[in-house]
């Protein structure tokens, strides 16, 4: 695998139809029995947030809550893409509950732009939210239960591989290294000592931020305050094929729910 050397100054690579991936989404949660909710709509721009839930097998012992989002940055499509297969691969362990944000910001995709319409990166809104998208996101999370691990999906154009950020503050169980294994067979790991400025060790970033010490929160720092003890932040490169980078998204995203369907059950 061979990086495609296109991304200059910012993400080059193929746009996706968002459009036709998110009726393809629901398509496939319908067929699975994912419940969907419109959580935000702006029907002038056809803009329209949903999140699909779907409980855990009936009579499952050691439920856990997964929350999954992707498509906050409209220039990586690997994550709607990866949303899309895991759904329809529908290989989720019986004793998960799931949540699932597939898309919040669609309209960042039909311009093939990081930020909304108005110019807004939305991952900085978490703290002191200006942008309606994340008003609403937010209200929504708001509403739900505690989650047991959360996943964020993600791209960077300049990354040499697979990474991932770790936001771990008990020292749980950590599936980091397990993830970064699997997907290795599939997608090249960043293995830089520094990424995004940041110490790194074999594709696996835990920075130690206290959130508080930010002005502006990504997703990732309401979560671990408001609503988890675990979360990931998946970052596939997108210097890569298309086809690689969902690969490692959904290769990461299906090793960390294995994992924690596992703990949920004792063994």
């Amino acid at each position: 695998m061979q990086r495609l050397r296109k991304n200059l100054n910012r993400y080059c690579g193929d746009p996706i139809d968002i459009d036709a991936t998110l009726a393809d989404i629901r398509t496939a949660a319908a067929q699975h029995g994912f419940a969907s909710e419109t959580f935000y709509g702006e029907p002038d721009r056809q803009v329209e947030l949903f999140a699909l839930h779907r409980p855990a097998a009936a009579g499952t012992a050691g439920v856990r809550r997964v929350y999954i989002s992707s498509g906050i940055h409209g220039d990586e499509p690997a994550g709607p893409l990866a949303v899309r297969q895991l759904l329809q691969d529908n290989r989720w362990p019986p004793a998960l509950e799931l949540w699932i944000c597939p898309c919040l910001n669609p309209v960042g995709f039909r311009m093939n732009s990081r930020e909304n319409a108005s110019g807004v990166d939305l991952n900085r809104q978490y703290r002191e939210p200006r942008a309606a998208e994340i008003r609403a996101h937010i209200a929504w999370l708001d509403r739900q239960p505690s989650f047991d691990l959360c996943l964020m999906l993600h791209e960077d154009w300049e990354s040499d591989g697979f990474y991932l950020y770790e936001q771990n503050p008990d020292g749980r169980r950590s599936p980091a290294a397990e993830m970064i294994e699997r997907v290795s067979s599939v997608c090249p790991i960043d293995r830089n000592e520094m990424i995004e400025g940041r110490p790194a060790r074999d594709g696996v970033v835990r920075a130690n931020i206290d959130p508080n010490d930010r002005p502006e929160w990504p997703e990732a720092f309401y979560l671990i305050t408001r609503k988890t003890r675990l979360s990931y932040t998946l970052e596939a490169p997108s210097d890569y094929l298309m086809e690689v980078r969902v690969a490692a998204l959904v290769t990461a995203v299906n090793t960390a729910v294995e994992m924690i369907a596992v703990e949920g059950d004792g063994t």
